[in-house]
């Protein structure tokens, strides 16, 4: 049993991870890929006849999977499949042509921006780049001095005669970092660290249990790697050896892409080409959410509080009604509470008048004291015990009543499902925020005969996956606000951090999760703006709204209210001029959001992304380039002081315009009407004047952040078009141009000062 110190309550979770065999002293069971010889080459790549440690045929292949891509099955069977590709696929190769070259001893399959090099006899691989430069290697797994292995080599072990993992085993040099796995509260560097891929209802968002896993990680030596399964990977990155990363996969088979770089955008682009594009919000979404928060709503108070937002002037676009829109208990049945909302239809229709779209909360389980409930149960639309009934999970922690799953392998729950939403949004409903999804039991059975251990992880992106289409059907986009998600997640925009505590602790490690979280290919990202469990401070919530403002998408939401005017007068006008800020940076904003749906890079980006030669860059967790030009690094402490690492380059203070030299940190400690926000030397900020609500900007406005030496370029990107606007700095003149449906209205430099000539 593992060690639990004492006195401490367990962490129980409804859908806890099978756990693997433990292998006994003396126990066998491991086979380790001893040797190969090739059976079939083409174009693509190679199928080799892999003979084990225990003489064992396996099949292993490595082929091109792409571009820059490589990738690496081993198995039994040679058309072998992740088991949860029965609900869907997770990753999307295709056949690329590469340079295939097969001799008596070493096959080399070379896919341009990565190379696999095989010795068959005895059995290696490993990765270059296209010089030579090793990538990573396999570790042959040398036995120590008493004949015992430290690692699990490639290959796969088995347990009264029955396959329970493959594994494989890469050696890591002793300065490695390595960054991604989703959105781990962890530090950025997973070095030492153990991430296990199975979604967690994550408690506190603070410990390395995650709603969105991810299985994949970027190295600091210019690559990435993915396992295409959906069952509970473990990677143990260097914490049992130091000097090993090892992937345990209980599936079927390993199946694992090596992506090229050399930079880190070079492989976030490779991940995007395999898993898929992100799909970009509508631009209202950029603006603020407010949120009814979680305690009892109703109709009047929603309308009261619309008209609260607009009289004190607090930009926001989106209202959120969280779970009291229905009946107590009945959560999730999709159905208004008529006494608290009698007229949903009218109130949607004024706040529509108002310039407010509307989010919804609702979740996939269903109350067992709700009346839909035996409706769905009576149907098969629920997932059921091995017994063949319903099955009823604790999903809410005992906090409220235990709830029936809904089944999305189940064409008919499906069907059913989505006329309950289809309802909702032809009323005028928006958007939905999808939470939970992390519950599906691994003891439980699906309708296409999956396990819950199978189906636990791809669930959420069924579940999203539906609410996206029928929201596109209707409402014309697939925005969804989701809580739990896995590999190919980006195609449902947007994710927050879940229910976070409302301490500056907890804001540290959030920021974490949103860095980890770029890092696996994820650019639209949000958290619940002054923490979710309890109420923060008047200063917290101030730095919180602060960092909100600054983060790809904001929502105010929590146990207690966040509305601004709950909070001291300076309170209040400390989150709203955060507000006013990112509406005025909403040029910016946007078109670093479109790149990133073009490009899969994040908007919210860990320094490594852009300087990945800075070793600093893999440490410095608790601040952020928003996009390309401006590092913003939130005051995650209440002594209100903080070291701010500036990378190589000069960057300007955005309030005092102050020069800083980078390459080395600075100690700030900023009014807490300000955060610390820098702005590369310059860079050109389109920016507008900030409103009630994001709108069309035909006009723009720029800063300019120091004066360029020679021309400085942005290109700003609306659902117009593109507009390129230069500035170009020569004798005491600044001459800025645009090119585009655009227009330049105005001109401020931040930390410098010349005649401005807008042409």
């Amino acid at each position: 049993m593992p060690y639990r110190p004492p006195l401490i309550a367990r962490e129980y979770f409804v859908a806890d991870p099978p756990e693997l065999p433990v292998r006994q002293h003396g126990e066998g069971g491991l086979a380790t890929l001893a040797r190969a010889e090739v059976v079939a080459a083409d174009e693509c790549g190679v199928t080799l006849k892999g003979v084990t440690s225990t003489e064992e045929s396996l099949v292993v292949q490595v082929s091109a999977a792409g571009e820059g891509m490589i990738r690496v099955k081993l198995s039994e069977q040679a058309d072998a499949r992740t088991r949860s590709a029965r609900a869907l696929r997770l990753t999307r190769p295709v056949r690329w042509p590469a340079r295939v070259n097969v001799d008596d001893e070493t096959v080399v399959v070379d896919a341009g921006a990565v190379r696999a090099e095989i010795r068959l006899n005895p059995w290696n691989l490993r990765f270059t780049d296209p010089t030579g430069r090793v990538f990573t290697e396999q570790d042959p797994g040398r036995p120590d001095i008493s004949g015992r292995l430290r690692t699990l080599p490639f290959g796969r072990s088995q347990a009264d005669g029955v396959t329970v993992a493959y594994h494989e085993t890469f050696l890591a040099p002793a300065d490695e970092a390595f960054g991604g796995f989703g959105e781990s509260f962890t530090p950025l560097d997973k070095r030492g660290q153990r991430p296990l891929m199975w979604n967690f209802d994550a408690f506190g968002a603070e410990s390395q249990r995650a709603y969105k896993n991810v299985p994949f990680y970027l190295s600091s030596r210019g690559y990435g790697i993915v396992v295409d399964s959906g069952m509970p990977v473990e990677f143990d990155m260097c914490q049992s050896t130091h000097s090993d990363v090892q992937i345990v996969v209980p599936d079927d088979l390993i199946d694992y892409y090596v992506l090229g770089g050399p930079e880190p955008a070079d492989v976030l682009r490779r991940l995007r080409a395999l898993t898929g594009p992100a799909v970009l919000p509508p631009k209202w979404a950029f603006g603020a959410w407010i949120s009814s928060g979680f305690f009892r709503d109703s109709q009047e108070r929603v309308l009261a509080r619309a008209r609260k937002i607009r009289d004190r002037g607090i930009p926001c676009d989106v209202l959120h009604l969280d779970t009291f829109w229905q009946i107590d208990g009945h959560w999730s049945d999709l159905r208004w509470d008529r006494q608290a909302f009698p007229d949903p239809e009218g109130m949607l229709a004024e706040l529509a008048e108002q310039g407010f779209k509307v989010c919804l909360w609702m979740n996939p389980y269903i109350s067992h004291l709700s009346p839909a409930f035996e409706e769905a149960a009576s149907s098969g639309y629920l997932l059921l015990t091995r017994d063949g009934e319903a099955y009823v999970a604790d999903a809410w922690h005992g906090s409220y009543p235990a709830c029936g799953i809904v089944d999305f392998t189940n064409p008919a729950a499906r069907t059913w499902f989505r006329g309950l939403l289809k309802g909702l949004l032809e009323q005028g409903v928006q958007v939905f925020k999808t939470d939970f999804a992390e519950g599906v039991p691994a003891r439980a059975v699906a309708y296409n005969g999956m396990s819950g251990t199978e189906l636990h992880n791809v669930y959420s992106l069924l579940f999203n996956d539906l609410v996206a289409e029928v929201t596109r059907e209707v409402a014309g986009h697939g925005l969804v606000w989701a809580r739990s998600s896995y590999l190919g997640g980006q195609r449902h925009p947007a994710q927050w951090s879940g229910d976070v505590d409302a301490t500056y602790p907890a804001m540290g490690s959030t920021i974490r999760g949103g860095l980890s979280h770029g890092l696996s290919g994820i650019p639209f990202w949000s958290h619940d703006a002054g923490g979710f469990t309890g109420t923060p401070t008047p200063d917290l919530f101030v730095r919180w709204a602060q960092f909100g403002a600054l983060s790809p998408l904001v929502r105010f939401h929590g146990t207690t209210s966040r509305e601004p005017w709950e909070f001291p007068e300076h309170a209040e006008r400390g989150a709203v001029e955060a507000l006013r800020l990112r509406y005025r940076l909403m040029p910016y904003l946007y078109s670093t959001a479109v790149e990133a749906a073009q490009t899969g890079l994040p908007i919210m980006r860990a320094l490594c992304v852009d300087r990945p030669g800075d070793p600093v860059s893999w440490q410095a967790d608790l601040q952020y380039l928003l996009g390309p030009d401006l590092l913003v690094a939130p005051m995650t402490s209440a002594d209100g002081t903080r070291d701010v690492y500036l990378p190589a380059g000069t960057w300007v203070d955005h309030w005092t315009g102050e020069h800083h030299a980078g390459g080395r940190y600075i100690r700030v400690a900023p009014p807490l009407d300000r955060v610390p926000l820098y702005g590369r030397l310059g860079a050109l900020i389109p920016t507008t004047t900030p409103g009630p609500t994001v709108t069309e900007t035909p006009e723009i406005s720029l800063l300019v952040y120091g004066l360029p030496d020679g021309e400085s370029r942005t290109v700003v990107r609306d659902d117009d078009g593109e507009t390129v606007v230069t500035a170009v700095h020569e004798e005491g003149r600044l001459v800025v141009r645009a090119a585009g449906p655009k227009t330049v209205a105005g001109v401020e430099i931040v930390g410098g000062s010349a005649e401005i000539v807008v042409g």
